[in-house]
């Protein structure tokens, strides 16, 4: 139910930069908690988008307590299988994607990411939060008692506690930490994202075609009449930056994948049309500590694992469980931004890990001769099932922080 902030959040006021998952889910228990919430975003409103995401292990636990779990699993897409094929389309291996993932299925959610905005969205602009959109922060000026910000609009406001909530390549880490360079480990890779028709007739399920530096494949998420797709390459220097040129992008990728099999010329000649394309490198963000003054970070903006986790969704919304406790369990926000690093750094960290031993040579190899072991693991696979020893690893990780309780920190 709404939550009215006590006349104590007067002096908890909280700007919360992104209105994506990270900081919508963070809106949300700071205002159970009574902290009066802004959400800003440069966006001129939350960002749909049909790709899957993944809530998995102990994220679980953290829908269930905002009681979003039951409307999370009715929009459930159920994926059944990921059909590994050859240049001439013929496959090498269906598997199940739980065999990747390693999760329990009761532990685990797969829906796409612009649902689970809405979710976060919805759920919030119905309580005391405000949203704040075509707007972002220009400069911020941490006095030790309180943060005034400007934004680009020319307004300034004052603040008690900033939060960036801004992803991976976080404003608020580039105003309060200084430039991305030094805390983005680019991990080799760099992807292409977007739509195109399902003129394959594909249905919960995944296809994909590898060949060595270079990954194509389309996403089925449910019953859509239009197909994700993504074109990822190797490349050992990151050849842009996230605001890079889409003309530049659609050229060098086209060339990237000039003769490739499969249906690679179908999806280049898609990704040139498309409106929706999205891209980036492929990295993760490793910071000495979360926090600076009265301005922290959480989600990707603190901690990007990179897709190859699998968990950037689930450490969003962790992430903005325990901050969002630990700073109502402490009158000192030095001292909650502290607790909340303690309790969750090593949980992000093992999480992050899990892209550095297993995503890339199994789902990008670089080499012929990674693909051929790949192929190899696959094979295994799908005559044994995963190997006992990397499923339990994976499941292991994903649930291996037990959240604390702060339901008595809850106001009304």
């Amino acid at each position: 139910m709404p939550v009215k902030p006590s006349s104590e959040a007067r002096g908890r006021n909280v700007l919360i930069s992104g209105a994506s998952i990270a900081g919508p889910a963070t809106a949300y228990w700071l205002n159970r908690y009574g902290f009066a919430v802004t959400v800003v975003d440069r966006a001129a409103t939350i960002r749909s988008g049909g790709y899957p995401i993944d809530v998995r292990g102990t994220a679980i636990d953290v829908a269930e307590r905002m009681g979003v779990l039951p409307q999370l699993r009715t929009v459930h897409i159920d994926t059944r299988k990921l059909t590994f094929v050859d240049a001439g389309g013929h496959p090498i291996a269906a598997i199940s994607p739980e065999d990747l993932a390693g999760g329990m299925t009761s532990r685990h959610v797969e829906l796409p990411r612009g649902v689970l905005v809405s979710i976060l969205y919805d759920l919030t602009r119905h309580m005391q939060v405000r949203y704040r959109f075509n707007d972002s922060i220009d400069a911020i000026d941490d006095d030790g008692a309180g943060v005034d910000v400007r934004f680009s609009s020319g307004a300034k406001q004052r603040f008690d506690i900033v939060i960036g909530a801004d992803g991976m390549h976080s404003n608020t880490r580039a105003l309060a930490f200084g430039p991305e360079a030094p805390f983005h480990r680019y991990l080799g890779f760099c992807f292409n994202l977007f739509s195109l028709p399902n003129e394959l007739g594909l249905s919960r399920e995944a296809v994909i075609y590898s060949e060595p530096g270079r990954l194509a494949g389309v996403y089925a998420v449910g019953e859509s009449h239009l197909l994700q797709a993504f074109l990822n390459f190797a490349a050992d220097e990151p050849p842009f930056r996230s605001n890079a040129d889409v003309d530049q992008q659609r050229r060098r990728t086209e060339e990237l994948f000039r003769d490739g099999g499969w249906e690679v010329p179908r999806l280049v000649a898609a990704m040139r049309r498309a409106d929706d394309l999205f891209f980036d490198t492929v990295g993760q963000i490793h910071l000495p500590r979360w926090s600076s003054g009265r301005v922290a970070l959480v989600g990707d903006a603190a901690h990007a694992p990179s897709f190859l986790s699998g968990q950037g969704t689930s450490l969003a919304l962790v992430g903005a469980y325990v901050l969002a406790g630990e700073l109502a369990a402490h009158g000192d926000p030095a001292h909650g931004f502290a607790s909340y690093e303690r309790l969750a750094r090593p949980f992000m960290e093992a999480n992050q890990a899990l892209a550095l031993n297993n995503g890339g040579t199994l789902l990008m190899p670089r080499t012929q001769e990674e693909l051929d072991a790949r192929n190899e693991i696959l094979a295994t696979m799908r005559t044994s099932g995963p190997a006992p020893s990397y499923g339990e690893r994976t499941s292991q990780v994903h649930n291996s922080l037990k959240l604390p309780d702060y339901t008595h920190l809850i106001v009304g």
